[in-house]
């Protein structure tokens, strides 16, 4: 199996992210999602064969399951139904590709959190809070947590997002804006609770991005509910106090982070090819349990 790390189409560049190429088709945009993996906000030299295949999938249909919330960004899914002067590159894009309206992207990433688990977990062992949100005492890793919580980030283009406070994101954007999209999100994240743990998943925290379109209305873009995006863990493995298996990235954190000598900064290390199985493995599980097919 051959990663697709990059692509190279014959249309304007809007921008390559750590997974996704963007073209500029004008009033729309074309995102294409490549095979490549992030992880400690570096790009791992190898990729995940058809990881990009299953994130675009994973993601139409969190975007379609989630419509009724709030809409999409999504104009079309289908290779037969993009603009005729795509279709050379039908094959390229088949099963990875999306054609999106074009909207300003809000400068934060909207963080729901579930549970307690990871950069949440660090915070409240030292402070008793998450992102400003006081919790109660004696919490432990993988606690279910009595609320979601809604956790807001930064967005950077360089380094490190860092995690901010509602007052904070409300001064970035405006607090009516910023109190419509909290809501937004926590309804989202309870949306993708209620689905996954038909399927025997708990969905421990999730991130979500935002656009405005022309005329102001807000939509949900980038991604939904993807691995990437996700804490997906096992139901009937979970238990409080230790992390439980997962369907997402947490398998390579794990692994980058029991290995000696990386100091989460590029050049990220090779990975051998049991490390890229297992991750391949974990994400196509998560498909089937959506009846997702790859």
């Amino acid at each position: 199996m051959t990663a697709v790390l990059t692509t190279n189409l014959p249309f304007p560049v809007f921008r390559r992210g750590k997974v996704r190429d963007v073209y500029d088709l004008g009033s729309r945009l074309l995102i294409v999602a490549t095979d490549r993996i992030s992880a400690f906000d570096c790009i791992m030299p190898e990729g995940i064969p058809d990881k990009g295949r299953i994130l675009t999938q994973v993601a139409n249909f969190w975007f379609g399951a989630t419509r009724d919330i709030l809409p999409n960004h999504l104009e079309a899914t289908e290779v037969e139904a993009f603009p005729a002067e795509l279709q050379p590159c039908a094959t390229q894009l088949r099963g990875r590709a999306i054609l999106v309206r074009r909207t300003a992207p809000l400068p934060v990433e909207c963080v729901v959190r579930g549970y307690l688990a990871g950069s949440g977990l660090k915070e409240y062992t030292r402070t008793g809070t998450v992102c400003g949100v006081p919790l109660p005492a004696g919490l432990r890793n993988a606690d279910q947590l009595p609320e979601p919580i809604f956790t807001p980030s930064t967005k950077a283009e360089e380094g490190h997002d860092e995690n901010i406070d509602f007052a904070a994101m409300a001064a970035l954007v405006g607090h009516d804006l910023a109190a419509r999209v909290r809501d937004m999100s926590l309804a989202l994240y309870r949306r993708g609770r209620e689905l996954a743990g038909e399927r025997g998943i708990l969905l421990a925290d999730t991130k979500f991005e935002f656009g405005l379109l022309p005329d102001g209305e807000l939509i949900l873009i980038d991604e939904a509910l993807t691995p990437d995006s996700s804490r997906y863990w096992l139901a009937d493995a979970w238990r409080p106090g230790a992390n439980p298996p997962s369907l997402d990235k947490q398998f390579l954190r794990d692994y980058l982070e029991a290995l000696p000598g990386w100091n989460k900064q590029p050049p990220a290390p090779n990975l051998p090819d049991d490390i890229i199985q297992g991750v391949r493995n974990r994400y196509l599980d998560l498909a089937a349990r959506f009846g997702i097919k790859i």
